[in-house]
């Protein structure tokens, strides 16, 4: 087995795991699979944020969400609530200066779960009908949460704080994949987003005998997920070395330590 261990968060979230995985005596390669960036026009987003007080409840689907709204957010405003989907968004709160001393803060039941199904299992639905919720996301966010609280009779509005993207395919990254690809490693994906991007990727790899190749290489790696949702994206594109962890940062690095 490899000592490598690839991370593909976003750069932004990917430093403090690569110290904690290198202090395992590990590895660690960042390979951003996706890219952060601010919006091209924030417009929107601040004339939402301003009206925070006005909401019962603010979701918000990730870190980025967090860090993006926060650069407009001076103080949270009493009486609001939060809901995040794990606990890399309430650290991301934390960092902030918002906990659940002064405001509250709705998350998924069981931390090993943590994605938009499980959190509103652990929402109490009915006392949000006909009260406004704000949905905090990137743009192009899935529609599953703001559907099932519109379902609820919630008056939802969703505003996109961040844009993401997978990077594009230059010489240097093309390199970088089929040196990661010509032995296994442990690979450490935590968005379907960006695995399906890892896959785009080495079908744009050039020659065909290359493409089919590393195509073969790309199924023989390890991916350890934290989400079952992750896990069946990545069973339908044809891997099979799977490790699905649950949620956090803690149980990611268990699970390297248990295949080490």
């Amino acid at each position: 087995m490899s000592d490598t261990v690839v991370i593909t968060r976003p750069r932004q979230q990917a430093e403090p795991l690569a110290r904690a995985v290198a202090a395992l005596g590990r590895e660690a390669v960042l390979l951003p699979l996706l890219e952060i960036s601010p919006l091209a026009d924030d417009a929107e987003l601040r004339r939402v944020l301003a009206d925070l007080a006005s909401y019962a409840l603010v979701a918000f689907v990730s870190p980025n969400a967090i860090d993006a709204a926060f650069a407009h957010i001076g103080r949270w405003p009493e009486g609001v609530d939060i809901a995040v989907v794990g606990e890399g968004s309430r650290a991301a709160l934390a960092k902030h200066g918002v906990g659940d001393g002064r405001v509250r803060i709705r998350c998924p039941n069981d931390p090993a779960y943590s994605d938009s199904e499980h959190l509103l299992q652990a929402l109490d639905l009915a006392s949000l009908a006909g009260r406004r919720v704000l949905v905090v996301r990137g743009e192009g966010g899935r529609e599953l949460l703001p559907d099932a609280l519109r379902g609820a009779g919630a008056l939802v509005e969703t505003v996109a704080s961040y844009r993401r993207a997978v990077p594009g395919l230059t010489p240097e990254l093309a390199e970088r994949l089929a040196g990661l690809l010509a032995r296994p490693n442990d690979w450490i994906i935590t968005s379907s987003e960006a695995l399906r991007g890892l896959v785009s990727l080495v079908e744009r790899l050039d020659s065909a005998q290359l493409h089919h190749q590393l195509q073969t290489q790309l199924r023989q790696q390890r991916l350890i997920v934290p989400h079952a949702r992750i896990h069946e994206t990545a069973c339908a594109l044809g891997f099979g070395r799977l490790v699905l962890t649950g949620s956090g940062d803690e149980r990611l690095l268990a699970a390297l330590q248990s295949q080490a």
